[in-house]
């Protein structure tokens, strides 16, 4: 449903349909869904809190693993229930599955990870026998990633994502990070996505990027108190169920860690590869560590370590301080065996321009922090073109 395409009169009407969607709505209409043993759906136990913001419905239901198939059709009624209320635009209903204490896994053992599988071919090699799939119209899918918050990751994500763009490739951001988005504020963008056919959301723009984050669905205050499998859940979605057109690369910023999101986007699709953002101290570098073993073990290749807050340069007198040390990821993919993308200073202007929505690559094209972006981002397509077994075009950056 599209507010824009209605007149002045039913524009007002829609827009008080949305403010007047609440969730006790949504649980009525999901008393005339029945569960396989026939009680309304809402007196199973089975449902999480349900969030409704702006005309779209979140929520879950988490049944034993034991007897999931049976409650797919339900899942599908709720969906239909939930979308015939007046005023709502879309529906994120997650099945999930919970296991019994001491309950054995169903179906085929995990695969081991292949020794040997890290170069970049190989591993993409290894993800293709797995039958991971990609996404229509995607050329390339890559996660930028941490092993802890606050080093800096999204603002990578997002420069290298323009700094892509720069090299004249068509580029999509997503935001991966359910519980914490900062894509929003990195690139300004306000108001909600609108949808296709009222099934498929179309991305936002960013500076000529295609863009997509939880964050533009739901209030920014609003705590997402997910179960891990709705988390999966919401990333297929916005990778399914968004109109990404064509696309050369598709920069997914991750969340901090080693969990659900980063296994759900490596068994999901076939990731080209993955870049790692450390800051240089021996801590910093820890979680790096169980960042590279973490893709590894899922066969994704690494495709280089970017040392962000390498050095600190004084703007009144121009003296270098290492406030986090110095060398310590240049050191690390020596170490590692993988390739080294680049420093990235602690730098005032960095720092403003990412808080204010204005990221340096786009709004300073011509400054020192956007060519060392442009660097990085070159580097990364060249990697990303060795994986696939095509020859990496000739990259020329301007001074």
């Amino acid at each position: 449903m599209c507010v824009e395409s209605f007149g002045p009169a039913e524009a007002a009407a829609a827009m008080e349909s949305f403010m007047a969607l609440t969730k006790t709505e949504v649980l009525a209409s999901l008393e005339r869904v029945e569960s396989p043993d026939g009680q309304p759906l809402p007196k199973t136990g089975t449902l999480s809190d349900i969030i409704v913001s702006d005309g779209k419905v979140f929520f879950s239901i988490t049944v034993d693993a034991a007897v999931v198939n049976a409650w797919e059709p339900v899942r599908k009624r709720a969906e239909a229930a939930v979308k015939a209320l007046p005023g709502v635009v879309s529906v994120m209903i997650a099945l999930t599955a919970e296991r019994a204490a001491g309950a054995g896994r169903a179906g085929a053992p995990p695969q081991r990870p292949q020794p040997g599988a890290t170069s970049p071919a190989a591993a993409v090699a290894a993800q293709r026998a797995q039958g991971t799939v990609g996404v229509p119209g995607v050329d390339a899918i890559i996660a930028v990633a941490s092993g802890k918050g606050g080093g800096g990751k999204s603002t990578t994500a997002v420069n290298l994502a323009l700094g892509l763009r720069d090299l004249g490739l068509k580029v999509g951001v997503l935001d991966a990070d359910i519980y914490g988005p900062s894509i929003p504020k990195l690139f300004a963008i306000k108001g909600r996505p609108q949808t296709k056919g009222g099934t498929r959301l179309i991305p936002m723009d960013g500076y000529g990027l295609k863009v997509m984050s939880i964050g533009f669905l739901i209030e920014e205050e609003t705590p997402m108190i997910w179960r891990g499998p709705m988390v999966m859940s919401a990333l297929t979605q916005m990778l399914r169920e968004v109109e990404w057109g064509e696309l050369d690369v598709m920069v997914v910023d991750m969340p901090p860690g080693t969990g659900d999101a980063q296994l759900t986007m490596a068994q999901q699709v076939p990731l080209r590869g993955a870049v790692i953002v450390s800051t240089p101290q021996d801590l910093a570098l820890i979680d790096a560590r169980r960042g590279i073993a973490m893709f590894r073990r899922v066969n994704v290749p690494v495709l280089g370590i970017v040392e962000n807050m390498s050095y600190f340069l004084c703007p009144e007198c121009g003296t270098r301080s290492d406030i986090f040390g110095h060398g310590g990821a240049r050191h690390e993919a020596e170490r590692l065996g993988v390739p080294f993308l680049g420093e990235v200073p602690l730098h005032m202007e960095i720092r403003e321009r990412s808080d204010a929505g204005l990221p340096v690559v786009a709004t300073v094209p011509d400054g020192p922090h956007a060519e060392i972006y442009r660097g990085i981002a070159a580097r990364v397509r060249n990697q990303i073109a060795a994986g696939a077994g095509r020859a990496a075009p000739k990259i020329v950056i301007e001074a």
